[in-house]
């Protein structure tokens, strides 16, 4: 075609002409053919794709720092798993394949890929990527295809996935949806380590905490010489119990609440409202972060308004 055969006969121009619109038509068919098999390639040397007969497993999208965590623990347990990334060198990737979980190479937003993934015979979804409003859609997402999948989303920004709690309640009123801040659950345990108390365990509520501690009286003016009812403080603390320090250390690594509570005898668990507290008592309280902050500094906060 570069050079025509202009001044030859008209068979060879004919020919010319002919090789010419076959190469044009053939050269496509060459670049899709070779696509495909790059796309094979980088398919098989990430994973394989699950089995058609897949199914009661788990997903997991996105295998990211917190995604290669979840995939070695799920994998020490009987759960099968199939896991989503579009990043072929996310650090997850390799785990995926050293352990033969079943890999969908793939944007987990992009249609079909979730069905790849075989989500309408799944019964848990995790979706664990760093984008907050992509891991919202991919659950929308895989709702719309399998009801009744379980789905556990990350949400780094705390207003946002108080939102999508919500949002999820009013739209799902009979679906058990939880959210939950790991660094408002994970906070107040690293701070009273650091201020030399002991958390006994830590219940989440909304997207707070509720604490379980023990704390020693004395040296405490909310609590020495008050009586139970009058060291109760509103959304900040209340005591459980009262026992005394004679004999029992101020805590102990492997305290728990449950252990305190029936593996420790001297802890009255009904104490009486009268019953005043002494320097040498001991209460196991459930408190609040705002709580803990004040029974571990001292600092009163300035007062609140709750009338509105």
């Amino acid at each position: 075609m570069g050079d025509p055969a202009t001044g030859e006969v008209v068979a060879r121009r004919v020919l010319q002409l002919i090789a010419g619109f076959v190469g044009l038509a053939v050269l496509p068919l060459v670049v899709a053919a070779t696509m495909n098999a790059t796309e094979a390639f980088r398919t098989a040397s990430a994973g394989h794709l699950p089995a058609d007969d897949l199914t009661d497993h788990i997903v997991v999208v996105g295998l990211g720092k917190i995604g290669t965590r979840v995939l070695a623990q799920l994998c020490t347990t009987d759960h099968e798993v199939v896991a989503v990334e579009r990043d072929p060198h996310a650090r997850g990737v390799a785990l995926a394949r050293e352990l033969g979980v079943p890999l969908v190479p793939e944007d987990a937003g992009a249609p079909g890929v979730l069905d790849r993934a075989r989500i309408r015979h799944s019964k848990s979804l995790l979706v664990l990527t760093r984008d907050d409003g992509e891991n919202l859609d991919i659950v929308m997402a895989a709702r719309e295809t399998n009801p009744g999948v379980q789905g556990v989303m990350r949400l780094y920004d705390d207003d946002f996935a108080a939102t999508v709690q919500r949002t999820l309640r009013a739209s799902y009123p009979d679906a058990p949806t939880r959210s939950r801040s790991v660094s408002a659950l994970a906070a107040p345990s690293f701070a009273a380590a650091m201020m030399g108390r002991h958390v006994l365990g830590v219940m989440p509520v909304e997207r707070g905490s509720l604490l379980f501690t023990v704390v020693d009286v004395a040296g405490h003016p909310e609590l020495e010489g008050r009586s139970v009812h009058e060291a109760f403080r509103e959304h900040e603390w209340r005591v459980l119990a009262v026992g005394s320090t004679s004999g029992h250390p101020a805590s102990s690594s492997g305290d728990t609440l449950a252990g305190i509570r029936f593996r420790r005898p001297g802890f009255d668990w009904r104490p009486p409202h009268g019953r005043v507290l002494r320097a040498g008592d001991r209460v196991v309280l459930a408190t609040t972060r705002r709580g803990l902050d004040i029974l571990m500094t001292g600092v009163q906060p300035h007062p609140v308004d709750r009338r509105g």
